[in-house]
């Protein structure tokens, strides 16, 4: 990552869709409520992939290139980036929210800058896999796979809902993989839920302002289902993984004995790939249930290594924040590979308190990656509804990341579930400082 001599400029977009560079202001980034300058050697070009957008009755914040102050554009609206996965963003964009300002929709916001006829975002690639690059998705070949493996499986109603609402709806980069016949292979099991997350992507209550990005599950796949397709991508497919649970469901541990049953029967016909699942970790006898007929990865979803955080954003029903770090040594009593999909918030997972929690969790569950991901979420109303006025003193996202890695130099940095053969081969540290 190349580091730039000077921050790029701030962009401004008309209302309109058309954006602008505004070359009497250099762009910042938003740390928790504040807006701060970013470190030249923290900017990075953005990735193919990535898009911009403008956020509505919101000004973006800069500082001025004559005086060093910092002042509003303006202009017009303020704009932010959308950073594609395997992307880590360390600012947010910076802005001033008017009083009549729309909720945003549920998708990152980094911070980004023009300079040298170019885009820019304070980010880190803290993953090499390629598996959701957009430069490999082929639309034709995509359509070609929906069709044949459709036709294979006329019946399977899980293929179905893969192929019309996750591939061809919302384009979902593991369901297209899947019709690719590689790779992680999603497979949504459960239309309910026991947390009542803030930011859920697939369910929210009438009265909040802002939509669901996908349409949930509306049905329960049996086990056979599951093993149809499952089964055969398996043995068939490069790197191969099956994955319970995805965005476009509930909890997969409500459904835990047909996912049960569906790994018994998977490993019956192959002990090849890995088979993973990703869950907010409620359930550890569930866990351990699982781990006993042959599940061996798992990534628990988290905003926050602290217990208070944590329930104020999943608001949990009949489980505690105690219970998903029991789910995590259960994996790895097992000797299992055991993640957490920890979602970045710049000013709350760097914060001082966050920094010690997070060291915490890692001893106490031997904890083996960190799935670095950004945070798909309205900060204002985020940090407004988990009640955080004062997010406390933070090192940046950067700085937390060497710490750590400093500290737990076997501890793993990515963005995907790794497949089996990574996990038993020699892991290459995807984190370059």
């Amino acid at each position: 990552m190349a580091a730039l001599s000077q921050s790029p400029f701030l962009l401004y977009s008309d209302g309109k869709g058309t954006i602008f560079e505004d070359e009497t202001l250099f762009a910042t980034g938003r740390s928790g409520w504040d807006a701060l300058p970013v470190p030249g050697d923290e900017w990075m070009e953005l990735p193919e992939g990535g898009s911009l957008y403008e956020l509505p009755g919101r000004r973006g914040i800069g500082i001025d290139t004559r005086t060093g102050e910092m002042r509003l554009c303006e202009k017009g609206w303020a704009v932010a980036a959308f950073i594609p996965p395997a992307h880590t963003g360390l600012y947010l964009a910076a802005y001033e929210t008017g009083p009549d300002a729309p909720t945003l929709p549920l998708f990152c916001y980094t911070a980004a800058g023009w300079q040298d006829g170019k885009f820019f975002v304070p980010a880190v690639r803290i993953e090499r896999d390629i598996r959701q690059e957009s430069s490999g998705y082929d639309n034709e070949l995509i359509e070609h796979g929906v069709k044949k493996i459709m036709t294979a499986y006329p019946h399977n109603r899980l293929v179905k809902h893969l192929a019309e609402n996750c591939c061809l709806t919302y384009h979902c980069p593991a369901s297209r993989n899947f019709f690719l016949e590689r790779w992680e292979c999603p497979v949504p099991t459960s239309p309910a839920c026991n947390a009542n997350c803030i930011g859920c992507i697939s369910f929210q209550p009438l009265e909040e302002t802002i939509p669901s990005t996908q349409d949930r599950l509306t049905f329960k796949p049996s086990a056979e289902e599951i093993v149809e397709f499952t089964v055969p991508h398996l043995q068939e497919a490069p790197f191969p993984i099956v994955s319970f649970g995805q965005g476009c469901e509930g909890e997969p541990l409500l459904m835990w004995e047909t996912i049960r049953v569906s790994i018994r029967e998977m490993r019956k016909h192959t002990s090849r790939g890995s088979i993973n699942i990703n869950t907010n970790g409620s359930k550890p006898d569930a866990v351990r249930a699982l781990c006993e007929a042959g599940l061996n990865s798992i990534r628990v979803s988290t905003n926050s290594a602290r217990k208070h955080i944590y329930e104020a954003y999943y608001r949990p029903n009949n489980y505690r924040f105690e219970d998903i770090v029991d789910s995590l040594k259960v994996m790895r009593d097992f000797g299992g590979w055991a993640s957490i999909n920890y979602f970045v918030f710049p000013g709350m997972t760097d914060s001082a308190e966050e920094y010690e929690a997070l060291r915490k969790l890692i001893i106490e569950t031997d904890l083996t990656m960190i799935q670095w991901r950004n945070f798909n979420i309205d900060p204002d109303w985020y940090l407004g509804k988990i009640g955080a006025t004062d997010t406390g003193e933070c090192m940046g996202i950067k700085q937390l990341q060497e710490l750590i890695h400093d500290e737990f130099p076997k501890l793993k940095y990515g963005y995907f579930n790794p497949p089996a053969e990574r996990i038993r081969g020699d892991f290459e540290k995807d984190f370059a400082r």
